[in-house]
């Protein structure tokens, strides 16, 4: 039984997939599975997973989405501990071995995370403020956006059985809402080496498609704001946030021309006011 199930899901990405699968199989943490599922590729992803045929396991389904994917490799997976690799991504060789021994000196720890190199275009970027990360309670750090990428994760499995998968009905920022049902609960340790590469800036990526991705960050506040698990600490954090964004896209709902949903969003801030809610 491998200690750590790897998950890749992928789509049309022929071009790139083959290079994420290496950066797996590199590792110097060798008590691994790897699943590759393609999430219905109308390219050559399958001759190219083929060739590493003895070394993986390939699951193909019908293209529902990455969530969707990742939730298939899930359902597959053997592993005390999974780690995600988007297919447009790299692994350095160290990437698993560290995050082992991080899980084993704070054994208290159910997930960890690491920092990335981004690349754009072939071109290396620093990150700006706003991505900073932290270790702990990291809540309200993930409230604005998203500062925890897949690609870094390693997650005890029963942490997934707690709090459940990838929401599937999210386009785009499945991430985002996942972080903000582990964050809420549970403290999550950062390792500040850059143990991953981002590569960004292609016409395929998944974060250019969603058209205004905080209407989903939206739709992940409204989700939390509707559990009882949330402290009220938590809950005011949260509404503040929903705040924000619902105003800056619900106004820009309507200076588009979509003045109901600019309305229905903008509704969503006294709707969710905690102060408004208390006794129901």
């Amino acid at each position: 039984m491998p200690q750590v199930s790897v998950i890749i899901p992928t789509h049309n990405r022929a071009h790139l997939v083959g290079e994420a699968i290496d950066s797996v199989l590199s590792q110097t943490y060798d008590d691994l599975e790897l699943i590759v599922v393609d999430d219905g590729s109308q390219d050559e992803t399958r001759d190219v997973v083929a060739s590493y045929s003895s070394r993986l396991t390939y699951l193909h389904q019908e293209h529902r989405g990455v969530s969707a994917a990742r939730n298939r490799g899930i359902e597959r997976a053997r592993g005390n501990y999974l780690a995600f690799l988007d297919s447009d991504d790299l692994w350095l060789k160290e990437k698993l071995h560290l995050q082992m021994e991080c899980m084993k000196v704070h054994p208290e720890t159910l997930i960890c995370y690491t920092d990335e190199i981004w690349v754009r275009k072939g071109v290396r970027v620093n990150q700006m403020k706003k991505h900073r990360k932290y270790s702990g309670m990291i809540f309200e750090y993930c409230l604005p956006l998203c500062i925890v990428s897949p690609s870094s994760v390693l997650i005890n499995r029963q942490l997934i059985d707690e709090v459940g998968g990838f929401d599937e009905t999210l386009e785009v920022c499945e991430d985002y809402d996942l972080w903000l049902r582990i964050s809420a609960r549970h403290p999550m340790q950062f390792i500040e080496t850059p143990l991953i590469v981002k590569r960004g800036g292609h016409a395929d990526q998944l974060s250019k498609k969603g058209q205004g991705q905080d209407r989903f960050r939206i739709k992940a506040l409204v989700k939390l704001l509707e559990e009882d698990y949330i402290s009220a600490h938590q809950r005011k954090l949260a509404w503040e946030e929903l705040v924000r964004k619902s105003t800056i896209y619900g106004n820009g709902c309507i200076k588009r021309g979509k003045k109901e949903e600019g309305e229905h969003i903008l509704s969503l801030a006294e709707q969710y006011n905690p102060a408004n809610r208390a006794g129901r």
